[in-house]
């Protein structure tokens, strides 16, 4: 059963939200949270898989929120859902540790299927929020940020794994490129995401790009 938090300062929103989670089998709405800051505190009483989270709340925004809850051992993941695509909330959502993006808009489908593919562990955003992800990044100067020091930990196929990451392979696919079991490949991925103190794959493909690991179109 998958435990999950509904967090919006709009009450109707959070019916709504209930209304379609209720009829699924494997889904559990534990706790409702009005603010950021209930949020937090929810989190701790309810221990849910997955947190529902607005960006635009009172106390505290859903960014700070998703930043307190998405750390350490056994936090829950966050799928950001707002009614708003401009880029700085996508990159604050995902540098504050947020698993998926969704636009609030999106077909009722895509959100039981985001909400399952992150309590499993993987990441999802919305087509418009990857391709203006994609843009952004091209649009970028070849001059890249300073790389973090950590990146100097990594051994040369953990950085051969890193890439094609970034590229937007799975782990099955970069098993196949390097001729190796995908238990090898979870194991470098694991390894990578711990040396750099990242939360999951979108954190490194944030990264990778932004510090010229790889470079779009390449």
């Amino acid at each position: 059963m998958i435990k999950v938090l509904l967090a919006d300062d709009q009450s109707l929103v959070r019916a709504g939200f209930r209304m379609i989670l209720k009829a699924e089998p494997d889904i559990e709405v534990v706790g409702e949270a009005a603010d950021g800051r209930e949020a937090v505190a929810k989190v701790s009483t309810h221990r849910p898989d997955v947190v529902l989270m607005d960006v635009r709340m009172p106390e505290m925004n859903g960014i700070e929120a998703t930043r307190a809850i998405a750390t350490g051992d056994g936090a829950p993941r966050v799928l950001v859902l707002t009614t708003f695509d401009r880029d700085e909330y996508v990159y604050e959502a995902l540098r504050a540790g947020a698993s998926a993006f969704l636009l609030k808009d999106a077909p009722e489908h895509q959100l039981l299927a985001a909400i399952r593919v992150v309590a499993d562990g993987g990441s999802l955003f919305s087509p418009s929020v990857t391709r203006r992800l994609i843009e952004q990044f091209a649009a970028r100067p070849a001059a890249a940020e300073a790389a973090p020091a950590e990146l100097g930990e990594l051994t040369s196929r953990e950085l051969e794994v890193l890439r094609l990451v970034a590229r937007g392979l799975s782990n099955a696919e970069i098993s196949s490129e390097l001729v190796v079991s995908e238990h090898t490949t979870k194991t470098h991925v694991a390894s990578i995401l711990q040396k750099l103190g990242l939360r999951n794959r979108v954190q490194a493909v944030v990264l990778a790009y932004e510090t010229g690991v790889v470079r779009p179109g390449a």
